[in-house]
């Protein structure tokens, strides 16, 4: 929507930048359209789907689970890590649909069982996402994650949800140097992301500065 381009291009810029760059689950070209852009290291998020233990959209290393959604995009773009699937359509249409409907279908049973069965079916490392606590950094651990991402998935998940930078030093310190600790969300300049690395943060992950840049 920011760009004809879309994913190809930051895939692209990321390569470029020597960063990796993470596909969403929701993006309009599939994980082999932006493989097929070059070198580099790419993330793909699991989507946890109702009626699936973790459906996976795809995984870099063609490993794919699939699952049906009932979300359709405008008619020129396209879900392409859904593509072929007997798609549906949102029964909202305010600007608020999708947001609904992904909330909608978000596995809620899910616990840390989930990671430890991800574990079982594909040889990649699985970094969990939504950490803000120390009790849950340990949990992640004690699950075999390979990473965790301090993140609050854009404030728009629950009310009074502390800032991601808020919630990293405790975070950082419960990990004590076992797990790699990334920051996502908040970050809009260079000085965000030197806080970010100053209390421990192993990397930044950005979302929005991104599309601001495509659009340009």
């Amino acid at each position: 929507m920011a760009h004809p381009e879309g994913e190809y291009a930051t895939a692209r810029a990321a390569s470029a930048a020597g960063t990796i760059m993470t596909l969403s689950s929701w993006a309009t070209s599939s994980v082999e359209e932006v493989a097929s852009t070059g070198p580099g290291i790419r993330f793909f998020p699991a989507l946890c789907i109702q009626g699936q233990a973790c459906s996976c959209a795809a995984y870099w290393d063609a490993e794919k689970l699939t699952s049906k959604t009932d979300l359709t995009y405008p008619p020129f773009l396209t879900l392409k890590n859904f593509e072929g699937l007997d798609l549906g359509k949102m029964n909202r249409t305010d600007d608020s649909g999708l947001a609904s409907y992904v909330a909608g279908q978000i596995d809620r049973s899910l616990s840390w069982k989930d990671v430890k069965w991800l574990q079982t079916i594909t040889s990649l490392p699985i970094l969990v996402k939504g950490v803000l606590t120390a009790e849950d950094a340990r949990l992640a651990i004690q699950a075999g994650a390979a990473g965790i991402i301090v993140s609050n998935h854009g404030a728009r998940q629950l009310d009074y949800v502390p800032a991601t930078i808020m919630a990293l030093e405790e975070v950082v310190k419960a990990v004590q140097g076992r797990l790699p600790v990334f920051l996502d969300g908040g970050v809009r300049r260079g000085t965000d992301v030197f806080k970010a690395l100053a209390l421990g943060a192993s990397g930044i992950f950005i979302g929005r500065p991104v599309v601001f840049f495509l659009s340009c």
